[in-house]
């Protein structure tokens, strides 16, 4: 059973909201009188009781994930209170952020900036100001537009999967060196790395999809 684990220093418990007795701010349920509590402030690899870092097995994450939310299924609150309902589900969406967030290497890596002051766009397209970086896109660019065979373009999704996985093995190396500056480029560049493979893998869909 996946369980979360006891408060470190630092972190007080707060009384439930039912019964007033102590609770983690991290646990699902009071273990006093067992009602659902609402999510507390907690982090994302607090919420999923993960250890902070960059590399973040598969395995644990979903394992995490879907034991806790096991215990917030729909039908075990059924003949509960409207307000047991709707913290179930408070805390379901809460466990859903964090799983989105930490599931995908790039969101990931800029979830675990944040935490640490520093901010890094990935949604929206900006000026690159790394000469190398800028020069790396534009050449990537500019074979993927002039791919023309299945051949072509495959060898272009296997060159940029390439990149994205050493690029995110940089970036673990980074994060566990507290290195942030160098976390900070390395995010900027899988933003842009993974951009071009998905496109890459795009096109390599429809021109097999049109028998090229």
């Amino acid at each position: 059973m996946t369980q979360v684990r006891p408060s470190p220093p630092g972190l007080s418990l707060v009384p439930c909201w039912s019964c007033k007795g102590p609770v983690d701010p991290r646990a699902l349920f009071c273990s006093t009188c067992g009602a659902v509590q609402a999510p507390g402030a907690a982090d994302h690899y607090t919420r999923l009781g993960l250890r902070r870092a960059y590399a973040v097995e598969t395995t644990d994450l979903e394992r995490q994930y879907f034991g806790f939310q096991r215990r917030l299924h729909p039908d075990r609150f059924a003949s509960r209170t409207p307000k047991e309902r709707a913290l179930s589900q408070q805390q379901a969406t809460a466990l859903n952020e964090a799983y989105e967030t930490l599931k995908d290497p790039l969101k990931r890596a800029a979830y675990l900036l944040r935490l640490s002051g520093r901010e890094v766009d990935i949604d929206k397209a900006g000026t690159v100001d790394d000469p190398t970086l800028l020069m790396e896109a534009m050449e990537m660019r500019e074979a993927l537009d002039e791919a023309e065979t299945l051949d072509d373009i495959s060898c272009l999704v296997a060159e940029a999967e390439t990149a994205v996985s050493g690029c995110q093995g940089s970036l673990a190396a980074a994060f566990a060196g507290d290195d942030l500056d160098s976390a900070g480029k390395l995010t900027t560049r899988l933003k842009y790395l993974s951009k071009l493979a998905e496109e890459a893998r795009s096109r390599k869909l429809r021109m097999t999809r049109q028998g090229l």
